[in-house]
């Protein structure tokens, strides 16, 4: 049987339609693979035409769904609000609509109190063509999303896309209540060539492909802890880890974001003064780190949960 396959009408099994990879599907294939199928019902669909009103100045195409899908639906019956970006339409990068979408989904969560709230992320950051429109719709998705923790819902972050999750998405992901990553996925700020052209390339060669995925990729975000789960490349597994953290994740109190605070010094203490990724997992007990960027799935779930076990806290 396909790893990620739908339950049709019958509850039989129908692959899907072209991949089961999440790192190869579309927003819209992952999101109908995430949920139950004919489950989705979508806000402000492309019918609407609810497009960006600044790409047209740049004479760059428009998408129908300006590359953000929100909506619900239900996992396993029960029901969710699903937001999924994608990466195909200018790198899934934050524009004015886009990010209005997202901010009404977390702001209705918000009143509705009772829907968890999983994110698709798959983005560059913001779109350079929307500048301080891009900028602020990070701002007002940040203090939804935190609004809509502190009503106790809960918010996951799945990522594992082409495009990654930088810039205001990665700090959009450190909001979340928790994540998922796959190897494919990578989570920073700042991306590796925004780092070079700042830095030098003795800061950060962005060529080094090596680098940039032992250093932002899904494995080491999960040996740190700034991922709790780390899925396999399919939407089944994906799917397996929104289950586990919608259920698993804490309440966001006062105690929450203080000890948020202690782990993120402790971790500067213990790792600051490593040069690689390759010295931060020597430091957690890896006894192989030069082995860690190719090994099977399997197997790297084993070592990082003997190596430091999931916190729900400091991304």
């Amino acid at each position: 049987m396909n790893a990620a396959a739908l339950d049709n009408a019958q509850g039989e099994r129908l692959p899907l339609a072209s991949t089961d990879s999440w790192y190869e599907a579309s927003a819209r294939q992952r999101v109908d693979g995430l949920l139950d199928a004919n489950s989705f019902v979508e806000f402000l669909g492309p019918e609407l035409r609810e497009t960006s009103p600044h790409l047209s100045l740049f004479n760059l195409p428009e998408q129908f769904d300006d590359g953000m899908i929100v909506g619900r639906g239900t996992i396993d019956g029960a029901p969710v609000l699903i937001a999924a970006q994608e990466g195909r339409f200018m790198g899934g990068a934050f524009g004015e609509v886009h990010g209005a979408k997202l901010t009404g989904l977390l702001r209705a969560a918000r009143d509705i109190a009772s829907m968890p709230v999983l994110i698709l992320f798959d983005t560059g950051g913001v779109r350079l063509q929307e500048a301080n429109a891009g900028e602020l719709a990070i701002a007002e998705i940040m203090r939804a999303l935190l609004d809509a923790r502190f009503a106790g819902v809960p918010v996951v972050g799945l990522v594992g896309g082409r495009s990654g999750c930088y810039g205001g998405g990665g700090l959009i992901a450190g909001c979340c209540s928790a994540l998922a990553v796959s190897e494919q996925g990578r989570i920073s700020v700042s991306g590796p060539e925004v780092i070079e052209t700042n830095r030098g390339v003795e800061e950060f060669d962005s060529k080094d492909r090596a680098l940039v995925w032992r250093t932002m990729g899904g494995k080491h975000r999960r040996l740190i802890g700034g991922a709790e789960v780390f899925a396999d490349d399919s939407i089944e597994s994906f799917r397996d880890a929104a289950r586990y953290l919608v259920e698993l994740v804490p309440a966001l109190t006062l105690d929450t974001l203080e000890a948020e605070q202690a782990r993120l010094a402790q971790r500067i203490n213990d790792f600051g003064a490593c040069a690689d990724a390759l010295d931060v997992w020597r430091l957690l007990g890896a006894t192989e780190p030069e082995r860690i960027p190719a090994m099977p799935y399997e197997e790297f779930v084993v070592l990082a949960n003997r190596l430091q076990e999931p916190r729900h806290d400091a991304r």
